[in-house]
């Protein structure tokens, strides 16, 4: 059977990089006067660049050294779409995975959403100046005033108030969804855009999925297997041939 796997930030936490939502997650540290949703949004990359450019800095680059876990090497040669940023699945060597939010150690150039698909570059974290921290972001992403089209550059990365476009392999994503035979969802709590177009795609064709989290979340579908445990414990138990 074609599996699809769909990743979550549960994937990435036993590589100590804190989830979204929990009690130590990203969504609920902010900056010192907005929350994490106003701050990761585009307008607030334009309006008020040094701002988030360093929340984005302290929040997700300080986790770019971290290395990938037994999950992310047993996921390696699976057909894989992740949500996760951290690029921990490319470090363990899956060379095929979808990183349908973009990854904190590559940027693009600056352009319109809707305008030809930019290229990727590395990130050149390890150049900004701890000292002068502002100033040193800014010069990275070469921003002046405000950022530019097609002169400045953005971290490649999907924030709120943007869309799925063919930079995040939209297209593909959604091919390798109707492609499937079966959908499982690991470590994932459905709140984002990507897990409800596979479940509509899973609906339309009565597809089996399978969802593997610690703390799952009511999925309102028939054909849907829960596995109450962790990632590790879930790949656990298919080694030991106890799940298929």
């Amino acid at each position: 059977m074609n599996t699809l796997y769909i990743t979550g930030a549960g994937v990435s936490s036993e590589s100590g990089i804190p989830t979204f939502r929990g009690e130590d997650g990203y969504w609920t540290i902010g900056s010192k006067n907005y929350t994490p949703e106003q701050m990761a949004t585009r307008a607030m990359y334009q309006n008020s660049p040094i701002e988030f450019l360093s929340w984005y800095y302290h929040r997700f680059a300080s986790y770019r050294h971290h290395g990938p876990n037994d999950v992310h090497h047993w996921l390696a040669d699976k057909n894989l779409i992740t949500q996760n940023i951290d690029g921990l699945d490319g470090k363990a060597g899956n060379k095929d995975f979808i990183a349908i939010h973009g990854r904190i150690d590559q940027m693009t150039l600056f352009h319109n959403q809707q305008g030809p698909v930019a290229d990727i570059i590395a990130t050149p974290w390890d150049n900004v100046d701890e000292d002068n921290a502002a100033e040193s972001l800014l010069g990275l992403f070469q921003i002046k005033d405000a950022p530019e089209l097609n002169k400045s550059y953005k971290p490649y990365v999907l924030l709120f108030d943007e869309i799925y476009t063919e930079l995040y392999c939209i297209s593909e994503a959604c091919q390798r969804m109707r492609e499937a035979g079966r959908i499982v969802f690991i470590g994932t709590s459905f709140s984002v855009n990507i897990t409800y177009m596979a479940l509509e795609i899973a609906r339309e064709q009565n597809m089996p999925i399978e969802i593997v989290d610690p703390k799952p979340v009511n999925v309102p579908y028939p054909n849907a297997t829960i596995h109450t445990m962790t990632a590790s414990a879930y790949i656990n138990q298919i080694e030991k041939g106890h799940l298929t």
